[in-house]
């Protein structure tokens, strides 16, 4: 009998599956399943009821090789919620079995979904796949980033092994609005093509989905203070404003999307930015 590779048989299957509903004046989280180390902490309330702010931990801390991860969640008709981390997510080093993580929204008509996570850290050598679909119904509206870095860069750390796939596609009544994909190959050129990542650790993303959006919220956006350690670049395209940073710092890019927030989501959402707890401890 042919015994099972021991990497593959260590790896972690994770499957957390969300779905939220608006009662009355409150958004409630009306269904939670969950298999394996991904789970969704306490319903929090921070800006009253219209709002269910939660915190997607993984618990094993890191994604090995060979790991799977399956995060979904449903904003029904008029429901809202804010999904964010409690810390980086780390992409560990792989002796060769890849690793995945597949999300999945889908946003009801009149409903928001914010899904802000800490950034996300791919270690030389790892090889990783992310795929996040975004499904908007009617007129749906959506605010997500992605912060990537590759390579511990504060231990000097280059991607220089493993490869990195990042594919995002949003969706409005089954039609694609915006399409993103990143492949990088540790030490590979795309690393430092001026066409590519041009010699920059750090590539993050931020889209806001919502057909309200016009010239005068880019210039707001564009008035905002260009990010620190690197650049940044502001697109409108038809119902959707798309944020990117190249650089050198996470939380640089991470504090100009949160500045970028606070002029966007009031456009978007008709609220003002509140920013979870988590973010300050």
């Amino acid at each position: 009998m042919l015994l099972a590779d021991p990497v593959l048989a260590a790896a972690w299957r994770a499957e957390l599956a969300l779905e939220f509903e608006r009662r009355g004046e409150r958004t409630v989280l009306a269904k939670r399943h969950h298999d394996g180390p991904l789970v969704f902490q306490k319903a929090l309330y921070p800006e009253g009821d219209a709002v269910c702010h939660g915190i997607i931990v993984h618990p094993p801390a890191g994604i090995a090789g060979g790991d799977e991860l399956h995060l979904s969640a449903t904003a029904g008709a008029d429901a809202h919620a804010l999904l964010t981390t409690p810390g980086a997510t780390k992409w560990y080093r792989s002796a060769g079995a890849l690793a995945s993580s597949h999300i999945g929204w889908s946003v009801g008509a009149g409903a928001a979904l914010e899904w802000l996570p800490q950034e996300t850290i791919v270690f030389s050598g790892a090889r990783a796949r992310m795929n996040t679909l975004v499904g908007l119904t009617g007129n749906a509206r959506y605010l997500g980033w992605e912060i990537l870095c590759l390579g511990r860069t504060g231990s000097g750390e280059h991607f220089d092994r493993g490869e990195m796939i990042a594919a995002t596609e949003i969706t409005r009544d089954g039609k694609p609005v915006f399409i993103d994909r990143l492949r990088v190959e540790g030490g590979g050129p795309m690393l430092d093509s001026p066409a590519g990542l041009h010699g920059a650790p750090v590539t993050a993303t931020f889209v806001a989905a919502c057909d309200t959006l016009d010239a005068n919220h880019v210039a707001q956006c564009r008035e905002v203070e260009a990010p620190a350690h690197g650049d940044g670049a502001i697109t409108r395209l038809p119902g959707v404003v798309v944020a990117r940073y190249l650089g050198t710092r996470t939380d640089a890019a991470r504090e100009w999307f949160t500045r970028l927030w606070h002029v966007l989501r009031p456009a978007v959402l008709q609220r003002e930015a509140h920013e979870p707890r988590i973010w300050r401890t």
